[in-house]
């Protein structure tokens, strides 16, 4: 099988806090890989590291088998899209804007290309109206076609459907599922609601105080009333600090 990301033995360390305790994962070429755990159980942290905000501390990864550590791994995040916490999206400028700023940024001048990329993520009417205007769902959606101007074959999503209404919640799950089945784009999402991932995802990777618990297929997954109580049994039951 072919892995777009794995990771043996990843540690990160902060002063006195283990956000990474030699966590070990595999996502394969095409999945939806599901990274479940609650707040504080290490899923942001890994996200930064394998996007090069940050150094882990002990232990590898690879993206397309180049490891964290080798010369070529600026070109195999060139591969990559992220929208890591929060969307990195202008709040004065239109969305058209924001996109013809991000592909400044990468060196593309196909600025044709930005009105296909805005109704992929239904936002084609927003028009001249301003980010700052948009909703919590229109926001996310811009941030995943920032992320997407790159024309990435791996997106990573850190809690997409964070705080999102019911209606955001559905379009963000259409466009996640437009994405990997129509483009073929590999997706890493983290969540800590398995509830919302079991509509989606192919592949879990169940993670606690920052090391892996289990890995598993959707096919694994227990049926839909008995999702709480396994995860619970996973991940334990109080909230990390």
């Amino acid at each position: 099988m072919e892995y777009v990301l794995t990771t043996k033995d990843l540690c990160k360390r902060y002063k006195d806090f283990e956000a990474l305790r030699g966590l070990t994962m595999s996502v394969p070429k095409g999945a939806i890989y599901g990274l479940v755990g609650r707040n504080g159980a290490g899923k942001t942290t890994l996200i930064r590291l394998i996007c090069g905000l940050q150094s882990p501390t002990s232990g590898t990864f690879a993206l397309w088998d180049i490891p964290g550590d080798s010369g070529e791994i600026a070109a195999a995040r060139r591969r990559m899209g992220a929208v890591v916490e929060t969307p990195s999206i202008y709040q004065d400028l239109t969305a058209e804007e924001n996109l013809r700023q991000q592909y400044m940024v990468l060196g593309r001048r196909d600025f044709e290309t930005i009105s296909a990329l805005l109704e992929l993520v239904d936002l084609a009417g927003t028009g001249r109206k301003k980010v700052k205007n948009f909703s919590l769902g229109m926001k996310q959606r811009l941030g995943i076609a920032v992320a997407l101007a790159g024309d990435p074959d791996f997106l990573v999503l850190d809690e997409p459907v964070n705080g999102l209404d019911p209606q955001g919640i559905i379009e963000m799950r259409r466009l996640i599922l437009k994405l990997n089945r129509e483009k073929g784009i590999t997706v890493l999402i983290s969540s800590h609601i398995l509830d919302e991932l079991s509509r989606l995802a192919t592949h879990y990777g169940f993670v606690d105080k920052g090391k892996m618990v289990r890995e598993i297929t959707a096919g694994e997954l227990p049926a839909q009333e008995h999702l709480e109580d396994y995860f619970m049994d996973l991940v334990g039951g109080g909230q990390h600090d």
